[in-house]
């Protein structure tokens, strides 16, 4: 759905538990979220989501880009990766006749809310469908793109927005009004930069002086959060306070970890396979 590319005034350099763990992997997804990011124990916990649309965001006009089609597709990557990592869903065994990470479907394991409205009417919809569905196919009815009459009920509605009142509660952003000639927009520009600081420098810190060279030693929030800002076009925001040297270091090895083989990376670690597959699904968008 994107693709990684370099500034232009860089791109010649950048060219040079709720039920006991029956697997390996539902173990893995079980584990309390903090100890995936224990520097995070003493900060404001959010959300998946919350830290996308966060990076998305322009710090004082409090809107993202009106150019940038992906993130809304990206924010409900980001729901099925939250709830995986939280231990309510995953995706099916591998099979002789599935094997290949977007022909699994997504499964049901746990329906104990989780105390997110968004994450909570998503669980919703998964349990209600007759039939089990892929990763790809929920994030496009989660986003209302299908042509399936019957199946726009799945869609979630104004997940930006209810995103921004959530972080407006947390006290990261606050609420205005802007005039734009035509119409009036609400905005949230960020009220706590701290916040939005801290995120930007551990994301750059995993890719320059914390860079392991292995997504598998990397905590999986971290490979989460770098793979959905890469699928929601905000990876840019990210590194673009960094000076040239870095930032083409660190874009080039953030380059390097999505274009890995999600297939191969999904088989080598449990627990990571809901990241590898909405990166799949993106990748093949």
């Amino acid at each position: 759905m994107t693709t990684l590319t370099h500034r232009g005034r860089r791109a010649e350099a950048g060219r040079n538990l709720d039920k006991k763990p029956d697997s390996e992997e539902d173990a893995a997804a079980d584990k309390d979220l903090n100890e995936d990011d224990p520097d995070d124990s003493k900060d404001i916990r959010l959300t998946l989501m919350e830290e996308v649309l966060l990076l998305g965001l322009k710090d004082k006009e409090g809107y993202t880009s009106f150019w940038n089609d992906c993130i809304s597709s990206g924010l409900r990557g980001g729901i099925l990766i939250e709830l995986a990592l939280r231990g309510r869903i995953r995706l099916e065994p591998l099979s002789i006749r599935k094997k290949r990470l977007l022909e699994r479907k997504v499964l049901l394991k746990s329906d104990a809310p989780t105390g997110d409205v968004l994450l909570d009417e998503t669980l919703r919809h998964i349990k209600a469908t007759e039939s089990a569905e892929t990763v790809q196919t929920w994030i496009e009815l989660l986003t209302g793109e299908t042509w399936n009459p019957f199946k726009l009920q799945y869609q979630l509605r104004n997940v930006r927005e209810r995103i921004a009142k959530a972080l407006v509660e947390k006290g990261i952003l606050t609420t205005e009004k802007q005039n734009f000639l035509l119409f009036d927009m609400t905005t949230h520009p960020v009220s706590n930069a701290t916040e939005k600081q801290r995120l930007v420098k551990k994301l750059q810190e995993s890719m320059l002086e914390r860079w392991v060279n292995d997504p598998h030693r990397m905590d999986r929030r971290t490979l989460a959060l770098l793979v959905l800002a890469h699928s929601s076009d905000v990876l840019e925001n990210i590194f673009a306070s960094l000076a040239d040297d870095k930032y083409n270091v660190a874009m080039n090895r953030t380059k390097d970890l999505l274009e890995m083989d999600p297939e191969v990376e999904a088989a080598k670690a449990r627990g990571t396979e809901m990241i590898w597959a909405v990166l799949a699904a993106f990748n093949k968008s």
